[in-house]
């Protein structure tokens, strides 16, 4: 189905885009079976059927509730359920043990859904020149397009942990690729500007706009591939301390790491959401820790870029790449002159801590909680992945993850000073 503009303040942009975003969330679980939904594979990851239940208790809570006075909530103990962090709201079950809620069923929560998608469609059908309900309605729609990804990334996770590694879907097969030489592009050095200053939407971590200094350094013209990450392990990357932070190494040893989350021991192929397949070696490397890439870059003789570097050199380029619409769900081979793949296929992992920008205040209000409260001890990835949907992504977008994580679409594009 073809996405919708973004809204403007009227009723029937607002209503095309919130009921695209909610259709393509149960598109993505198509092919699931209902006990997929409901097992929890890690702590960090969720099951598919909690986040279809919390993205529509953000609805419930963030506009039914308070814009919409009739409305009554679907199930009185359904707020503390699929509440996810918000504490200014109010308790939540603990996220470690999202997999024991067998209850409410996979049907109830579509039951929840549907419930919730009326009545939202009956208060946008009267939101015309409601700013307020615009912007609320655009910001979640983006936190429904996040839990799109994790939904993927999540439902991977579980079901590489199966001996059986079935796949959630048929998926294309990459077009044929070789790999092709990775160049460095010298960037210029001087004071540029970083943040969102745009009429559209944004979260709050992307702003206040503002100046960063930028030393002279070289950027990689693509992403890191499987080949060359395969030299790195046969080269004994993992084995050799002087190559590691010392937490990464506390890691390495602790987990056993050896090789990318998904490979085979052999290292010949990995598992996708499409099955097991062969390793493409011309294709981005994928879901590799901070740590990992970290250690690439120094065996590499470079180091990661600074978000800083990652934004300047994007924001002059179209939006486009190996996203979640193309069907693919895994990185696949690049191409062409210049700076490639700084869009989709993988995110990619920065030296910039998770930190506020000069200025930055976050949202008023519970939604405060949204992005400002995680600014503490985790690492900023930038351009989006094959599991992102392209109108998602800007390039003043930031995701960030602690450094240890690995079953995000997370893979390394090298820089160096000049």
């Amino acid at each position: 189905m073809p996405e919708p503009a973004r809204p403007a303040l009227s009723a029937e942009p607002l209503i095309a885009l919130y009921t695209y975003t909610r259709t393509a969330t149960l598109e993505l679980c198509e092919g699931l079976a209902p006990e997929d939904t409901v097992v929890q594979s890690m702590p960090d990851a969720s099951p598919t059927k909690w986040h279809l239940a919390h993205t529509t208790w953000f609805w419930e809570t963030f506009l039914l509730t308070p814009y919409l006075p009739e409305y009554r909530p679907f199930h009185p103990q359904f707020g503390h359920l699929f509440n996810s962090y918000y504490y200014t709201v109010g308790t939540m079950f603990r996220r470690p043990q999202r997999g024991l809620l067998s209850r409410p069923t996979l049907a109830e929560v579509r039951g929840y859904r549907a419930h919730v998608d009326a009545a939202m469609l009956h208060l946008l059908e009267y939101a015309d020149g409601d700013d307020e309900i615009a912007f609320l309605v655009t910001l979640g729609v983006n936190h429904e397009q996040q839990h799109q990804e994790l939904i993927l990334t999540d439902i991977k996770h579980l079901l590489a942990s199966n001996p059986l590694l079935p796949a959630l879907r048929t998926t294309p097969s990459p077009p044929s690729s070789r790999e092709t030489e990775l160049d460095f592009i010298a960037m210029p050095d001087g004071i540029a500007e970083i943040g969102y200053d745009g009429d559209g939407f944004c979260f709050d971590n992307e702003t206040p706009r503002h100046r960063v200094l930028l030393q002279s350094h070289a950027l990689a013209s693509r992403a890191v591939t499987n080949g060359e990450y395969l030299e790195f392990i046969r080269a004994g990357g993992y084995t050799e301390p002087s190559l590691w932070l010392s937490d990464g190494w506390a890691k390495v040893n602790a987990e056993g790491w050896q090789r990318p989350l998904y490979w085979s021991e052999d290292l010949s192929s990995h598992y996708t959401l499409g099955g097991p397949r062969e390793v493409d070696l011309a294709a981005p490397v994928c879901h590799v820790s901070y740590y990992e890439a970290d250690a690439f870059a120094r065996w590499a003789d470079a180091r990661l870029p600074t978000e800083a570097e990652l934004e300047h050199a994007a924001s002059g380029l179209p939006i486009a790449g190996n996203f979640v619409e193309s069907g693919f769900l895994q990185p696949i081979a690049g191409g062409g002159a210049g700076l490639t793949q700084i869009y989709g296929d993988v995110w990619e992992w920065t030296s910039s801590a998770y930190s506020p920008y000069p200025g930055f205040k976050p949202l008023r209000g519970s939604l405060g909680e949204y992005n400002g409260k995680f600014m503490c001890s985790q690492l900023v990835l930038r351009g989006g992945s094959c599991t992102t949907p392209a109108s998602h992504m800007r390039s003043t977008y930031r995701n960030f993850f602690y450094p240890d994580a690995r079953w995000q679409s997370s893979g390394i594009r090298l820089a160096r000073d000049q």
